[in-house]
């Protein structure tokens, strides 16, 4: 939106606008309520301070998709910051910081450390990822963010606050919440700015990459199936494959790569099973389960507690309440509230 078009939907003049801007001219509270209104923000946007620096970026298609994460990232960390301001124990306690992954060896010890704080024993699987997260502070979000943009994520005061590109697949989703939960666990501190033209940085990425196909695909739990479903009779790799990406659920690029790592696949099989597509045959013949997990619009379940504490409480109004649930519910789906009492009725009308 330009200067001239905002200046004429809020009904003063584009020399005005630019004043504001700059903060040569003061605005007045109704101006900023239509400003507000018009750039579909909230007036407290304009006046309280912004949520912490964002601490990690994965994207693939540069400026453009970054843009995007911020802003979303922006709007749901403020909605966070607000509820959990009124409901501390939203987020009780987080981990204590994790040395950064340098090496294969520490990628993998990390990844081990995170399942023990998560609870999953040895050959768990990291089923409901974005349940599990929440028991270190960590609260997922899962927003269309369109082409290119994976997820970010930015650390509170205590916890912290990933988005997920609700877009992606749900393998790309499961993967992109737990390379996030590396950097969670890390306190990375850097944003993409900072890393594009760092060496380091990319190791970094590399090995948090490494991080989450251990959280996602244990070693002796991959290397014992693996075994079974390619000495299954009659059924091919590419039917191992099939059944692995749906028991581990990720999607064909991560389970080939894991495979790799852990030296059960050459590259010109993991070539192969990169091209596996799972079709609806392959769910109804082999009775496969169907991921839904991260699908968009989907909230952080204590979140979404936390802000229905706060309607029935009525700390909040219904229409903030729809707000900072992001349209996931309807006025209906809301809770019953208690009526007032009598007495009190007649204390307010007379």
């Amino acid at each position: 939106m330009t200067q001239a078009q905002l200046a004429a939907a809020v009904g003063i003049d584009r020399s005005a606008l630019a004043k504001i801007e700059t903060g040569a001219r003061r605005v007045s509270a109704l101006e900023l309520v239509a400003i507000a209104r018009e750039l579909r923000r909230r007036v407290e946007w304009f006046v309280n301070p912004g949520p912490p620096s964002i601490v990690s970026y994965r994207t693939s298609k540069g400026d453009v998709a970054t843009q995007v994460i911020d802003m979303e990232l922006d709007r749901i960390v403020r909605d966070v910051e607000f509820v959990a301001g009124r409901m501390p124990n939203l987020i009780k306690s987080e981990p204590e910081q994790q040395l950064a992954p340098a090496t294969v060896s520490s990628a993998d010890r990390l990844a081990a450390v995170a399942r023990s704080l998560l609870g999953l024993e040895s050959d768990d699987l990291a089923y409901n990822l974005s349940d599990l997260v929440t028991k270190v502070g960590l609260l997922p979000f899962a927003v269309n963010l369109g082409d290119g943009a994976d997820a970010g994520t930015v650390l509170l005061r205590v916890g912290g606050v990933t988005v997920i590109n609700g877009d992606l697949r749900v393998g790309r989703r499961r993967l992109a919440l737990a390379h996030e939960l590396g950097h969670y666990l890390i306190r990375d501190p850097y944003t993409m700015d900072w890393r594009i033209d760092s060496a380091e940085a990319i190791d970094l990425e590399a090995h948090l990459d490494r991080f989450a196909r251990a959280v996602l695909l244990p070693e002796a739990d991959v290397r014992e199936r693996w075994a079974k479903w390619i000495a299954i009779p009659d059924e091919s790799m590419r039917d191992a494959s099939v059944r692995a990406g749906s028991h581990y659920q990720v999607d064909m690029a991560t389970l080939a790569r894991r495979l790799i790592e852990l030296g059960l696949v050459d590259t010109a099989r993991a070539n192969q099973i990169r091209q596996v597509r799972t079709k609806k045959a392959d769910i109804v013949e082999k009775n496969l389960a169907v991921a839904q997990e991260l699908e968009p619009v989907s909230l952080s379940r204590t979140y979404e507690q936390a802000v229905l504490g706060l309607y029935r409480q009525e700390v909040i109004t219904t229409e903030r309440a729809l707000g900072l649930l992001l349209g996931t519910f309807t006025e209906d789906g809301l809770p019953d509230r208690a009526p007032a009492p009598e007495a009190e009725i007649w204390a307010v009308t007379s």
